[in-house]
């Protein structure tokens, strides 16, 4: 039985620890599709995940890494066979079903979803579950009648990979992008994905939220939550709407009702994780065509398989920028 290298997230005295191992296909999980993983991501969920600061991982052992790309080596399911290349992210990916951090992946058929014509495997992993989870945003927010004739679009935590892929979308789309960051040393970054508006987290008084403040925005996407996602919500325009993505800011939401039944102000959740078809399909096409973020070659870094586990504490340290893909294959 073949043997293939894994980053295996474990339990050992309480405590979350990671490391190489070599695996052999006996130890994957139950599944249709059996994949040889060629790239892999770095996502802030995966940092959790494999550090153990948050209440991440639902089982133990698990194979890290909530994204993977690859090319079909089995399928006992009809709607792939041996050679496809396919991409499979989220669901209960790397948390609680061995992931992307290994040379063979095993998952369940409806996680699994055809390479796109016109995206090569690399630049799936570039994407990844953070321009699935943008472009998902972008989706709800469209479907609730939000145009760039509208007015603008903000964007919070806009340095990390969400927030760099939602402003790059949203400006080839053609709208007025605002990116609101705490890194105003990145302001020519975001500027050069088309921010029309890099706007400083700390002018905002946060202790001081008004039920309804002046209204300047028509949509917005937040990775942030918290306070920040509060403030939001006082500051749409009539009818906005909020794509809520993360929480990197707190869960906690203070908030009144007097946006949503004053203003007609819509609240919506961004679920990538579980979402299926034909969502997830049609997405992922949209990726390929005319969400496909113009600058996703420039905000992109690789780092070869090895070198995996010397960047999760830049994630939790809150100093990534943009995208960073593994190579995991050749490995």
């Amino acid at each position: 039985m073949k043997s293939f290298k894994a980053l295996l997230i474990e339990e050992r005295d309480g405590k979350v620890c990671s490391g190489f191992t070599e695996m052999d296909e006996s130890r994957l999980d139950v599944g249709e599709v059996t994949i040889r993983v060629a790239h892999s991501s770095v996502n802030y969920k995966d940092a959790l995940a494999v550090t153990g600061k948050g209440r991440i991982i639902r089982r133990f052992p698990c194979v890290g890494g909530i994204d993977l790309s690859g090319i079909v080596e089995a399928s006992a399911d009809a709607r792939f066979k041996p050679g496809d290349p396919v991409i499979a992210t989220s669901f209960d990916i790397g948390v609680a079903h061995h992931g992307g951090y290994a040379e063979i992946a095993r998952v369940p058929a409806d996680w699994v979803v055809p390479l796109p014509a016109g995206l090569t495997l690399f630049e799936a992993m570039a994407l990844g579950t953070a321009g699935f989870t943008a472009a998902l945003g972008i989706v709800r927010m469209e479907e609730n009648g939000l145009t760039p004739q509208k007015g603008p679009v903000i964007v919070t935590g806009a340095t990390g990979g969400v927030g760099s892929l939602a402003i790059d979308m949203l400006a080839k789309l053609g709208y007025h992008v605002v990116a609101l960051t705490g890194k105003m040393d990145e302001a020519d970054y975001l500027r050069g994905l088309g921010a029309a508006e890099v706007m400083p987290r700390q002018e905002l008084d946060l202790s001081r939220i008004k039920p309804l403040d002046r209204g300047r925005w028509a949509g917005a996407v937040d990775n942030l939550g918290g306070d920040v996602l509060a403030w939001l919500a006082s500051t749409m325009e009539q009818g906005g709407a909020i794509a809520s993505i993360g929480l990197a800011a707190g869960m906690a939401l203070n908030t009144t009702v007097a946006p949503f039944i004053l203003r007609g102000v819509s609240l919506l959740g961004v679920d990538s994780g579980y979402i299926g078809e034909p969502y997830r399909q049609g997405v992922w096409q949209r990726l390929a065509g005319d969400l496909r973020p113009p600058h996703l070659a420039a905000m992109t870094r690789r780092i070869a398989f090895d070198r995996l586990p010397e960047v999760f504490a830049g994630f939790i340290a809150g100093q990534a920028k943009g995208r960073l893909v593994v190579d995991i294959a050749g490995s």
